[in-house]
């Protein structure tokens, strides 16, 4: 739509053009852009900072001055990361994601979800690490859920007592679904709906003594946090995309 109103002009204004960046799929050229702009600016503000140190150098010959602006300016990136970060506590990661996501193939685990070095980058705005971490959600879903399952596996697996709790409930259930069977509880139905209420209490005091939920709290924990950095950091890359019959390339995740 941003070429719409005057397709003769050469030229669109930066937020129509980053809108439709976005609504015809080149997403990877739109993270790519952000971090060009930024590493523009910091050239120039770090262009700025060495013309007004020289000049101070040379006014006031000391060499104090020098070490102080160079502190000031580790100090101000660090700052300027760990923003960018914590900015990423307030987002919502899972806003975009739906259950399509879920259908698709697995990405390659070494190919597509780890990759190569050149793949990563610290996100340069919160912006871009909020851009990077919605379409990385959606692009590696089922590789993020395989994640968390071999995370809770490997909590259970420190925590034998859990996974004997886990392995406890599923054995009563089952046992109660056989002496339904047997007992013919579809036909006493308050019978059964007391038996699963009896269930369903046992089943929480068992998950409790046992330590199920640390073990679960912990798996989600470090698979969120995992989930978080790998998809700020991973860089957007071209998806598989077809060109649709107005001539725009359209996302393809199949």
């Amino acid at each position: 739509m941003a070429f719409l109103a005057n397709p003769l002009s050469l030229s669109v204004p930066e937020s129509a053009f980053e809108s439709w960046l976005r609504d015809t799929g080149y997403l990877e050229i739109l993270d790519q852009r952000t971090t060009d702009l930024h590493r523009h600016s910091t050239t120039t503000t770090t262009t700025t900072t060495t013309t007004t140190t020289t000049t101070a150098i040379t006014n006031s010959a000391t060499a104090a001055a020098t070490a102080v602006s160079i502190s000031n300016g580790v100090f101000v990136l660090i700052f300027l990361h760990i923003g960018t970060l914590l900015s990423l506590i307030k987002l919502n990661p899972f806003a975009k994601l739906n259950s399509d996501d879920f259908s698709c193939d697995t990405p390659s685990w070494t190919v597509k979800f780890v990759g190569s070095l050149d793949c990563y980058s610290f996100p340069s705005s919160s912006s871009q690490a909020k851009l990077r971490v919605h379409e990385n959600v959606k692009r590696y879903a089922r590789n993020y859920a395989s994640l968390f399952v071999l995370f809770f596996a490997c909590s259970l697996y420190q925590k034998l007592l859990a996974l004997v709790g886990l392995i406890s409930c599923l054995a009563l259930w089952d046992l109660l679904k056989l002496c339904g069977d047997r007992w013919g509880l579809e036909q006493r139905p308050v019978f059964k709906q007391s038996l699963i209420r009896i269930a369903q209490c046992a089943t929480a005091v068992i998950l409790l003594c046992t330590n199920v939920p640390v073990a679960l709290f912990a798996a989600i924990a470090v698979s969120y946090a995992v989930m978080i950095l790998h998809a700020s950091f991973r860089k957007l890359t071209p998806s598989k995309q077809s060109t649709s019959k107005d001539g725009n390339r359209r996302i393809d995740r199949s």
